[in-house]
This record gives structure tokens, sequence and C-alpha cells, in this order.
């Protein structure tokens, strides 16, 4: 039953990491599998086949849900932008009091929270509006004709959004200005992009999970607190433009039908 759960979550994980705006390191919180993912990787060697059982059907499950959901996604972004959209932000806000009971387990509020969930939160809104800017540059070149080396560097710092919880990596990735082309790379299975990509990923990921390996262990709450800026910031990004017609009253409700499924996630965790 273990390793049906985790295929499952894995599917639900490997969906967060094409959507826009979600984390799948947000949902591996949710599950309350964040940190065993992350000493499983680490120290994988140390017993090998304990977590070999483990990673696997999560590995596999993510697989699945990248293959499965980007042809989906990329479907009703184009056919129901704003109706998916608001969809989305609900799935985003229900994450939040979940990972607010996880960042505050002594149940002590500190100052230092509130400065590192204001410095994320900065960041976030930063991030957006250099999206913003680069979308509208007709300086930086949006074709499918990325370098190598481009496209390992892409799957660098997607690895960030990958690992760490709040940070999305198709935010990331339509700051390069690549997401389209790894949506289509995904479902099409292009392994000239999807391989520098996955060189890229695999080397940052390794990184990033030491980091936040470390940062847990020592600044544990602080942590938790950063993530949940990140999260409501990049909430913004999604946000369309919308209308009180019917569309709209559909979007709103497309919102609140995520935020009740997002909010009941937690209890797959066990």
């Amino acid at each position: 039953m273990n390793l049906i759960s985790n295929y499952i979550k894995g599917i639900l994980i490997g969906a967060g990491a094409i959507i826009p705006g979600i984390s799948s390191g947000v949902l591996c919180v949710i599950f309350g599998i964040y940190e065993s993912i992350l000493d499983s990787v680490l120290n994988f060697f140390k017993n090998w086949k304990k977590n070999l059982i483990f990673l696997a059907p999560l590995f596999l499950g993510g697989l699945t849900g990248i293959i499965l959901f980007s042809n989906i996604i990329l479907y009703f972004f184009e056919k129901y932008p704003e109706i998916t959209s608001f969809g989305f932000i609900g799935l985003i806000l229900g994450c939040i009091p979940a990972i607010l009971r996880i960042s505050n387990d002594k149940n002590k509020f500190n100052l230092r929270y509130l400065f590192c969930f204001l410095i994320a939160f900065i960041t976030a809104i930063s991030l957006i509006f250099l999206e913003v800017y680069i979308s509208n540059n007709t300086g930086f070149d949006y074709s499918n004709n990325f370098t190598f080396n481009f496209l390992v560097l892409s799957g660098f710092f997607m690895s960030i959004g990958v690992v760490v919880p709040g940070v999305s990596n198709t935010i990331i990735l339509m700051l390069l200005g690549v997401y389209e082309t790894y949506l289509y790379a995904v479902s099409t299975v292009n392994l000239g992009i999807l391989i520098p990509m996955g060189i890229g990923l695999i080397v940052g990921g390794f990184l990033c999970m030491k980091l936040i390996q470390f940062l847990l262990k020592k600044y544990h709450s602080e942590t938790y607190f950063s993530i949940l800026g990140f999260i409501i910031g990049s909430i913004f990004i999604l946000i369309p433009k919308i209308e009180f017609n019917f569309t709209g009253l559909l979007a709103l409700l497309s919102c609140f039908v995520g935020f009740l499924i997002s909010s009941k996630l937690e209890k797959i965790k066990g």
C-alpha cells in the first residue's frame, strides 16, 4: 500500500513540476515526505535498498505526472486561461495552512520569522516584475534554437524550483523563456532538449538539496517562513484579467474548488 500511495503522490508531485505557480517541493512538504526525500537522496548508499523502495515509486509517479499532465495543462491554459489560472491559485492558497503548521512547530512566533517571510515575499514579487520585463523586451530571443549549454543552465536553475518548496520551477523557466519549449519537449519526448536540461537538473538538484538540508537543520522555522513568502508571492504571476461575467464566476468557483482540494491533500500524508 505504501508503494501505491507513494506512486500517487509522485504523480501529483510531477504535475506540480509543470504547473505554473505550483512547486513540487510544496506538495512534498504537504505530504510530509519532503525531509525524508532529502535524507534518502543525500544518504542513498547508506541504506540503498530501503531508500530505493521509498524513492522509486515517487520517481516513477513523478515521470507519469509530468508526461500525463503536460498536454492536459497546455490545452486548458490555451482554451480556458482564466478558469485554469484561478484553479491553480486556489491550489496554492490551500497549501498555506499546512505549511504554517509545519513551519512553527514550537507554536512560538519570532520577529525573525516575519523578516524571513517578507524577504522571500519581496523576492518573489521582484521575480514577477522581472518576468514581465523580459516578456516585453524585444531584445530577447524566444525561439526554440537554444544552445546545449543554455539548456543545461536552464535545468540547473529549474532545480531550484523543483527542490525549494514555494519556488515554482515553471516561473523560473518562464523567466528564461524556455517554459513552452520545455512543455512541448516533455509531451513529444524531445531528448535533444530534455537530456541537457536533465543534466543541469541533476547537478543543481543535488547542490540545492544539500543547502536546504543544512537550513532545515539549523534554521527550521525561518526556512519554512521563507517558503511561505515565496508561495504567497508566486500567486501574483497567475492572476489574469477577469471580468464579472459567466467565465469570471467559473474562475472564482475554480479557485474555491482548488482551495478545497489542496487543503485536503495533507490527509494523504499518512
